[in-house]
């Protein structure tokens, strides 16, 4: 029988859609795509090598193969290319890191949703609602800080790509990266550009983070690290351009705007500010990474939302920048350019 009114299909998919995520986040926690980065691997020799029971396994590598990231011919199983790409431990596109935080932290706390839109507080780990993850338990654990500078590295690889060959770095001699975790924004962009002195600016915990990841780059000598808090009482360091992602939808509107007048004051004359992350599509429909990551900052954090590219606009103009533009970025990601 065929029917011309709704089907339940995209109704099931959603309802049911936490069981291809945990499917997902278990593979990569249980390091089926590193396994199948040495080459194909049949049914049995998974189990054997990744402790799986039989009775689930198969049924768990096929579904992995129904959701596009293995394939599967004569009986073995492969990385399906994005797999490959995105979900094998030591690749430059790895994006496992920030999928095991998913897991291990945003997962949890995702199932009191309902809680969090109701009264409007955290939920997560801390038991205070007006604490920020970042000062309670982020920056003060070593595993889950480490767990979190590694997914913030993965997630912002692409758009550091983009900005290194995109932006008009010819213009200007100084980058900094503000709450840079790992450096990958201003390692990126120090090696594209060779005239460019890049400084990645966050708290002191951060630093042999970043120290590591940056000190095998061809750019070692213009890459530096500065310790900074953009709350505290100092001045931020001048520089020709200033670079914030996935920084604004941490804060409230208040602290957001004191970022940016911090910023503004930093930025040399005719130079720039460069502000990346999920935004919210105007018409606030489409862009549903956007809207349920505003989603996540109301489990996460006491104030934080996402907002849209005018939305930015019009605090960075409050803050004293002028003009912008705002553009698509690799992933989900948008990014305004304002200028000083």
């Amino acid at each position: 029988m065929h029917s011309d009114g709704p089907t339940p299909d995209h109704v099931m998919e959603l309802g049911l859609g936490f069981q291809a995520s945990k499917t997902t986040l278990a593979a990569v926690n249980l390091g089926v795509f590193d396994s199948l980065a040495d080459g194909p691997r049949t049914c049995e020799e998974l189990e054997r090598e990744l402790g799986l029971h039989p009775r689930g396994s198969r049924d768990f590598l096929d579904a992995l193969v129904a959701l596009d990231l293995l394939e599967r011919e004569d009986g073995r199983y492969r990385n399906a290319p994005a797999a490959d790409a995105f979900l094998v431990p030591g690749k430059p596109s790895y994006l496992g890191g920030f999928l095991q935080m998913a897991n291990d932290r945003l997962y949890p706390f995702w199932d009191d949703l309902e809680t969090a839109l109701q009264t409007g507080e955290t939920q997560n780990e801390l038991a205070d609602p007006d604490t920020h993850p970042f000062e309670g338990v982020i920056y003060h654990d070593d595993a889950i800080l480490e767990q979190f500078v590694d997914a913030m590295t993965g997630l912002s690889l692409g758009v550091a790509t983009a900005l290194a060959h995109e932006f008009p770095w010819d213009d200007h001699e100084t980058v900094v990266d503000l709450g840079t975790s790992e450096g990958v924004v201003p390692k990126t962009i120090a090696e594209a550009n060779e005239h460019i002195e890049a400084t990645g600016l966050d708290l002191p915990r951060v630093e042999p983070y970043f120290r590591a990841f940056a000190s095998e780059s061809p750019a070692a000598d213009r890459i530096a690290f500065e310790t900074g808090d953009f709350f505290g009482d100092d001045p931020l360091p001048p520089a020709d351009v200033y670079v914030l992602g996935h920084i604004l939808h941490d804060w409230g509107l208040e602290d957001r705007r004191e970022i940016l007048a911090k910023v503004a004051d930093a930025v040399r004359p005719g130079g720039a500010v460069i502000v990346y992350g999920t935004m919210i599509d105007e018409e606030r429909r489409e862009n549903a990474t956007g809207l349920l990551m505003s989603l996540n900052m109301l489990i996460e954090t006491p104030e934080g939302f996402d907002y849209t590219p005018s939305q930015c606009l019009e605090w960075l103009h409050d803050a004293g920048f002028e003009g912008g533009e705002a553009r698509e970025l690799p992933g989900p990601e948008t990014m305004v350019v304002a200028r000083r």
